[in-house]
């Protein structure tokens, strides 16, 4: 094939995935009809194989109430359609998982992540929803999880949780604020991990200002004062803020 004829081909399929993209954000931001969720879990080591082949779609049914909630008090009322998780068989291949530490970085990471999820999913089924690999890890004293990730760019996120009955209820709360991040949600803490005032506060116009009783999800914390933050224990402590609601659509 001559080489003008690749590049014309190359340049057809940019602007064809470049065009599913867009129709993509407008589809979802228009919430007229229900946000689908595929929740595909990946066991990160032989110990969490147990727990991820008993998950079930009910488990994250509660992530989807909270949207459907949250959203009433920001669209005039009228709470949008009931999303609809729906939990996939497991996978085993890895996402990618590296950190990106600048931008040309974040770029190929998100091409990376985006092929591996046309090859792990099917397109057409996948098309106009949201797809989160949800990676369990079993717990282990004093180790971190890595950061987890939400493009808006493809309605993907890689998201790391705990493999252990005791961590389901935050485990959702992670999901969910990876799912807002996806819907074009940006996260509203600081360097040093406490909530932004005000747009990070679950209520910004309490008197006192501090404790707040809840954590705007995208904050992830708790202001329990100016120099304390908790992470919530459940998606029961958390709130979509104004800002955030905006940012997606509400």
């Amino acid at each position: 094939m001559r080489r003008p004829w690749r590049i014309l081909i190359l340049l057809l399929v940019l602007v064809l995935v470049a065009a599913v993209t867009v129709w993509e954000r407008l589809w979802v931001r228009a919430w007229t009809r229900p946000l689908a969720v595929a929740i595909y879990p990946v066991a990160m080591d032989a110990a969490s194989q147990g727990f991820v082949a008993q998950l079930r779609a009910g488990d994250f049914r509660e992530i989807g109430v909270f949207l459907a909630s949250e959203s009433g008090r920001w669209s005039r009322g009228k709470s949008v359609p009931l999303p609809r998780m729906v939990l996939k068989p497991a996978i085993r291949e890895l996402p990618p998982l590296e950190q990106a530490r600048s931008g040309a970085e974040a770029i190929r990471l998100s091409l990376r992540l985006r092929w591996y999820a046309f090859r792990q999913t099917s397109f057409w089924e996948s098309l106009g929803g949201v797809r989160l690999f949800v990676l369990y890890h079993q717990p282990r004293h004093d180790e971190t999880l890595p950061h987890s990730l939400g493009l808006k760019k493809g309605l993907l996120g890689v998201v790391h949780v705990f493999a252990t009955d005791e961590q389901r209820a935050q485990n959702n709360v992670v999901i969910a604020h990876e799912l807002l991040h996806t819907l074009g949600a940006t996260d509203k803490y600081d360097e040093t991990g406490k909530p932004i005032y005000p747009v990070g506060f679950a209520d910004p116009y309490a008197e006192p200002r501090y404790p707040q009783d809840k954590a705007e999800i995208m904050a992830g914390r708790i202001a329990v004062s100016e120099h304390r933050a908790e992470i919530p224990r459940d998606l029961g402590q958390t709130v979509i803020g104004y800002a955030t609601a905006a940012e997606i659509g509400w």
